[in-house]
C-alpha cells in the first residue's frame, strides 16, 4: 500500500479518536457468542439507539472484519447479534476476493487496526449454484463466477453445492493473504472461513 495513503489512513483513525483494542481471538469469542444468542432466538439487538449514531458520529472501531455473500438472508450484523458500527461487513456474490473487497478490507485493517477477518460462506449459495451450472450469464456475472473457478476444480466430481461454498470459503481466506501484503504483513490479524446454516442460524467454523 502506498506510504502516503498509511499515512493519511492513520491521520484519519487519529483524528477521530479511536483506538482498536479487540484482539483476533477475542473478536471471535465475540462473534461465537452473538451467533449463538441468534440461533437460540435469544438476541439482545442492543447499541441501535440515538445514543449509540452519537457514540460513532466521528470514528469507528469494528472489531470484526466480514466479507459475506450479498444474500438477502445472511446478514451478518444479525446473524452475529451485534449492534451499529461493531462489524465492518463487505458482501458480494459468493463472498469472493475480487480487488474491490480486498481493497476494502485492507482499510479496515491499516485504518481501524481490525484484527479478525471472517471469510462467511453460506447454505444453498445461489452464486455457487450458478458456477456449477455454467453457460454464459452475462460479462458481469461471467467474470464475477470465474472467481468461484478455483474452488470448483478442488472440489470431487460429485460436489454439492454446499461442498464448493465451504470450499471456497477455505480458498478465499487464503486469497486474501496470498494476495494482499497489507493483510499479510499486518500485526495480530487473523482470517477465518466459516459456514452459515440457514435454516437453524448456527455458523460452522471452518
Amino acid at each position: 500500500m502506498d506510504k502516503c495513503f498509511d499515512k493519511t489512513l492513520a491521520e484519519i483513525t487519529t483524528m477521530a479518536g479511536i483506538t482498536n483494542k479487540v484482539s483476533s481471538s477475542k473478536a471471535l469469542a465475540m462473534l461465537k457468542a452473538g451467533n449463538k444468542r441468534f440461533a437460540a432466538d435469544k438476541p439482545v439487538y442492543e447499541r441501535h439507539d440515538k445514543s449509540r449514531r452519537k457514540e460513532l458520529k466521528n470514528g469507528q472501531a469494528p472489531f470484526a472484519i466480514i466479507l459475506s455473500c450479498a444474500d438477502s438472508r445472511v446478514i451478518p450484523e444479525l446473524v452475529f447479534d451485534t449492534g451499529i458500527g461493531e462489524l465492518f461487513v463487505i458482501r458480494v456474490a459468493g463472498n469472493i476476493a475480487n480487488t474491490s473487497t480486498i481493497a476494502s478490507i485492507e482499510y479496515a485493517v491499516s485504518a481501524i487496526k481490525t484484527k479478525l477477518i471472517v471469510v462467511l460462506g453460506h447454505e444453498s449459495c445461489g452464486a455457487v449454484g450458478a458456477a456449477i451450472g455454467g453457460g454464459d450469464a452475462g460479462h458481469n456475472l461471467n467474470h464475477l463466477l470465474a472467481h468461484l473457478t478455483p474452488a470448483l476444480n478442488s472440489s470431487p466430481k460429485s460436489r454439492s453445492v454446499n461442498t464448493v461454498v465451504k470450499r471456497n470459503a477455505k480458498m478465499t481466506a487464503q486469497a486474501l493473504e496470498e494476495r494482499s501484503p497489507t493483510i499479510a504483513s499486518a500485526s495480530g490479524v487473523s482470517i477465518r472461513p466459516a459456514f452459515y446454516n440457514l435454516v437453524s442460524g448456527k455458523v460452522d467454523w471452518l
